[in-house]
């Protein structure tokens, strides 16, 4: 058997087996329009899903995502980007909006807290570069085409890494002036409160 993708093998097996996509979806609880966007390659099965989908098959999991596992490590890692990407804007946010105030009432106790929160912050962007660096992703429409799971053309990807420079200088620059309007604010707000 060649290489097959798991959309293939959901279709192929559940016509084997003489179901419906609605009695498919029946059997596993999920939507008659999942299995229609799995079928199609729209999204993929979960591991739940892939578990059961195998055990009522009678076959393995690698029979049934043979081929397939390339794209959705691809998808794990997107999906893994995403959630680091939320922690990491979470964190420094709270380091900026809560720190100031937290170092300015507490002293050097709001100071720790401040410090544990960023810390937090630059670990999970650490995770993030280092997912980018794993793709060979460095421009944000890079970034864009990887959490959309397509892949830019090379004219496309050569354009966007010219101007490289110029989006992290950009980027950097909007970063410092956004923190320091915020640690201004919460700098007030936390004069008037105390």
């Amino acid at each position: 058997m060649g290489i097959t993708k798991v959309h293939e093998q959901i279709r192929k097996y559940r016509k084997q087996f003489g179901f419906s996509q609605e009695e498919l979806a029946d059997k596993i609880y999920v939507s008659r329009q999942t299995i229609s966007n799995w079928e199609n390659g729209k999204s993929y099965p979960d591991i739940e899903n892939l578990l059961i989908l195998s055990t009522l098959f009678h076959i393995s999991i690698d029979e049934l995502i043979k081929g397939d596992i390339g794209i959705m490590r691809k998808e794990l890692d997107t999906h893994s980007m995403d959630i680091w990407t939320g922690i990491m804007l979470i964190f420094l946010m709270l380091g900026i909006v809560i720190g100031v105030p937290l170092t300015y009432a507490l002293s050097w106790w709001g100071f720790s807290i401040t410090v544990i929160l960023l810390t937090i912050g630059v670990g999970a962007s650490i995770k993030v570069e280092l997912i980018k660096k794993k793709h060979n992703i460095k421009t944000f429409k890079e970034i864009v085409a990887f959490t959309e799971n397509r892949k830019l053309d090379p004219e496309e990807r050569l354009k966007s890494r010219q101007n490289h420079w110029k989006e992290q200088l950009l980027m950097i620059t909007g970063s410092m002036i956004i923190t320091l309007i915020l640690a201004a604010i919460a700098l007030m707000v936390t004069k008037l409160i105390v």
